[in-house]
């Protein structure tokens, strides 16, 4: 028995299954259908279904945001457990939250790894590309088969601020507090280019076979590498500095040869490696073009005109050392918001933790958050 009063304790995954008879329809032009979503609650939804947050996670996340997996397990094992639970910057005592891992995705939900009931194999690169649009188009429909009309907020960092972003442009009505984090209105051409080396390292690792790999072989060094290429561009110099600086692994001098001389280099070994066990590399494939598909303004004259007619309130949340989603960024989208006398607050965290920092800056965090979805009810 778990005795942990400051978790939500042992969560179980529950699953939503959907788009039986009425497929999908995606922004590639296919449809996809039937579709499971893997979903966690955290929390009770108050009589007037008026407390409910959505969480929305990034790249690499799922849908254990908070609490246990498995009574085995000697702490809370959700990526975001710092932040949700009871007196957390997402009180459960509070709020009801949610949190689906997204469709394209392989901890629960339909992706390329599922089985296609039209061939009753793995659909490998028969899935279809999905879109972040796609993505939030489903959690819709989870919300709607929650009884939940309307939102008090979304909130999610990094690729999941994308999904906040797309949230209140797709379903304005439905959202009365937006808090995206440590992200961009669209993807830079320089993370572009880290994603298309990523996808390149999967893609030319012979265990890949052209996407159809499952039972037969799996590209793990390729998805490794990704994993260690991204896993770089979400720290900071500093950082790097502070945690490795160019200290060796277990020796005093070099090996002048290719095997692990540096601290940082066995780091990024372990992160490449953990990975491989949990993540599918077809998935890290479709995951990583929906973000860099991802330009809000398109279709639209400006930034400025995408947030046209928007009702929600903003907390956007940036910080100093993030070089991957820089803060330049987050104030773009905080001026086209103002553009609009739509009420926005912006700030921008000292850290040097790089774009990291929206998991683990967590005082000022809960700082902010608390005080805002506090303040956001009361002038609602």
């Amino acid at each position: 028995m778990i005795d942990d009063k400051e978790s939500v304790g042992l969560v179980e995954t529950k699953y939503f299954e959907f788009a039986k008879d009425s497929p999908l329809e995606l922004e590639c032009g296919r449809t996809l259908g039937p579709i499971t979503l893997a979903y966690e609650t955290y929390g009770g939804l108050s009589p007037a279904k008026d407390n409910a947050i959505l969480v929305l996670h990034a790249l690499s996340g799922d849908a254990h945001a908070a609490g246990y997996s498995s009574a085995d397990e000697e702490k809370p094992s959700g990526w975001w457990d710092n932040m949700i639970g009871p007196g957390k910057g997402l009180d459960t005592n509070k709020y009801f939250i949610i949190c689906s891992n997204i469709i394209g995705g392989c901890k629960g939900s339909t992706g390329p790894s599922s089985i296609d009931p039209a061939t009753g194999k793995q659909y490998g690169l028969t899935f279809p590309v999905v879109t972040i649009p796609d993505m939030v188009k489903a959690q819709k429909m989870l919300i709607d088969h929650l009884g939940i009309d309307r939102l008090l907020c979304v909130i999610g960092g990094s690729m999941g601020g994308m999904q906040v972003l797309q949230w209140v442009i797709s379903y304005p009505e439905m959202v009365r507090l937006a808090i995206p984090i440590a992200t961009t209105a669209r993807l830079s051409p320089q993370a572009i280019a880290f994603d298309e080396v990523g996808r390149a390292a999967i893609m030319g690792d012979p265990g890949w076979m052209g996407g159809d790999y499952y039972g037969k072989a799996n590209p793990e060094r390729g998805l490794s590498i990704a994993r260690m290429i991204g896993h770089i561009t979400y720290l900071s110099d500093k950082s790097m500095h502070q945690k490795f600086a160019r200290k060796l692994q277990d020796k005093i001098e070099y090996d002048y040869d290719f095997v692990t001389d540096f601290q940082v280099e066995s780091y990024l070994r372990y992160k490449g490696e953990s990975f491989v066990k949990r993540f599918d590399a077809n998935s890290y494939l479709y995951i990583s073009k929906a973000m860099d598909y991802f330009d809000l303004a398109q279709g639209y004259d400006s930034l400025k005109d995408t947030f046209e007619g928007i009702t929600a309130k903003f907390l956007v949340i940036s910080f100093s050392s993030d070089w991957l989603f820089p803060p330049y960024q987050s104030k773009e989208i905080v001026s086209a918001l103002r553009q609009n006398n739509t009420e926005a607050v912006y700030t921008e965290i000292h850290s040097d933790y790089g774009h990291d920092a929206f998991l683990l800056e967590v005082e000022q965090l809960t700082r902010l958050i608390s005080n805002f979805l506090m303040h956001g009810q009361r002038k609602t």
